[in-house]
């Protein structure tokens, strides 16, 4: 059950987002930085452009599938997506909308 344990994985922490596929820089930072998050309780967040949602996981040792909830603009939005810690140290994943879009996302750790 999510919440009633600790996570023991890479992900854990804070990932700045660096390239969404179909998303220019601006746009990923539009409302501020883009991220998505990670927390040992298995559950975490993310923001980019004017979407913003909070997160269900499912961790492995080093890769995450995640369900989220929440807004784009101010229409409520859905989803699920996934990511994988690469060997370089970056995170390698997608993000998915309930509506069919997706895209494709590089992050780095955020100190």
């Amino acid at each position: 059950m999510t919440g009633e344990y600790e996570i023991d994985s890479a992900l854990i922490g804070k990932w700045r987002i660096v390239e969404m596929e179909g998303f220019d820089r601006d746009y990923i930072d539009l409302m501020g930085p883009g991220y998505i998050a990670f927390d040992k309780n298995g559950r975490g967040e993310l923001s980019f452009g004017c979407v913003t949602g909070k997160l269900n996981c499912w961790h492995g040792e080093a890769d995450v599938d995640f369900e989220w909830e929440g807004n784009d603009e101010t229409d409520e939005a859905n989803g699920s997506g996934e990511a994988e810690l690469s060997p370089d140290g970056t995170l390698s994943g997608s993000i998915e909308f309930d509506n069919g879009d997706e895209s494709d996302f590089k992050a780095r750790k955020w100190p």
